[in-house]
């Protein structure tokens, strides 16, 4: 898939997820197939960039290209400050919110409160557009609720802005994360507009990808909630788009070196008392399903040092190490 001046290497795509997609996340889910990772949410109010949150948000040292950083906000002279500060700081590509159904975001009339405005949206996208010389892209719902689907529209004028990849998440704001996510209107906007088109929504498994890619014709697929804890989700799904059949799941021992390695980038990435704290929800994430992973959640959150959470999640998986041993004899 183009994005502009860059070929992605696969159409598979990490969605930006506030709180989840840093950069010790976003390059593991590279490392393991993801041809594009999205950054978490920066804000277009200039005042919060000096914050440790924003400067972290917009750190990419060590990232693959092409690296993209989404930007939320309502004010189409805000947004262009925002796409050119963080294109001047490394951004080769510029994503803009208008998908998110937080009631924090929407309350400002920012993420999927946009698409009830089509006059602003096109004000929006012009100003961004004009203010970089990177690619813009946009990431919106289907529409504000079920009677107000108009993502086919705010497509159209995206299109003729000069937005260059548009992802659509298959449900309204209104439906938040509820329900399942439809695809005939992702179907459609594909057939009506020429700019790469990326479908998000309940992704969940190599079939369900096979399937929306199927139903929707579109250029690229965007995992979000289904990488949690299974960053691994994007090479088996490469794999089953390839070779129509299923990748074995990781072991035991895999996942435990995966998530090891991930919680030493993290508390490199945070330090030791932030590291700690953001890493229980990814140890929360890969220890579900697992053998006693409620007891051992209740335990290892308990924690507060980086030595004592990395030997509860080695201890932890060595049990499920030996136990699988002991089965096998």
């Amino acid at each position: 898939m183009q994005i502009g001046p860059y070929t992605l290497k696969n159409g598979l795509i990490l969605a930006p997820m506030a709180g989840v997609t840093d950069r010790p996340f976003r390059q593991l889910c590279r490392s393991l197939g993801a041809g594009m990772a999205v950054s978490e949410m920066v804000s277009s109010n200039s005042l919060l960039w000096g914050s440790e949150k924003t400067r972290r948000r917009a750190d990419h040292r060590g990232e693959e290209t092409p690296r993209s950083v989404q930007i939320m906000g309502a004010d189409p002279a805000m947004m262009a400050e925002a796409a050119q500060y963080n294109a001047d700081n490394g951004a080769q590509i510029i994503d803009i919110n208008m998908g998110c159904p937080a009631k924090k975001v929407c309350n400002v009339a920012a993420g999927s409160a946009l698409m009830k405005d089509e006059p602003l949206v096109k004000k929006i996208l012009q100003a961004v557009v004009a203010a970089v010389e990177v690619p813009v892209t946009l990431k919106i719902r289907t529409g504000w609720d079920q009677e107000n689907r108009n993502a086919l529209q705010i497509a159209q004028i995206a299109e003729q802005c000069g937005i260059q990849a548009l992802a659509v998440h298959g449900r309204t704001r209104a439906d938040g994360y509820r329900g399942d996510a439809e695809y005939e209107t992702i179907a459609t906007i594909k057939q009506q507009v020429s700019i790469p088109i990326i479908a998000n929504g309940d992704i969940t498994t190599p079939e369900k990808a096979l399937e929306v890619q199927q139903k929707t014709g579109a250029d690229g697929l965007m995992i979000g909630r289904a990488a949690q804890g299974r960053p691994w989700i994007f090479r088996s799904i490469l794999y089953y788009l390839e070779h129509g059949k299923q990748l074995a799941e990781p072991g035991p021992e895999e996942i435990r070196d995966l998530l090891l390695g991930h919680l030493e980038n993290l508390y490199d990435f945070y330090g030791e008392r932030t590291g700690v704290r953001v890493a229980r929800k990814h140890i929360s994430w890969y220890s579900k399903g697992q053998r006693h992973g409620a007891a051992f959640r209740q335990q290892v959150n308990r924690v507060e040092s980086t030595e004592e959470q990395l030997q509860m999640t080695r201890n932890f998986f060595e049990e499920i190490i030996q136990s699988q041993q002991e089965i096998a004899a």
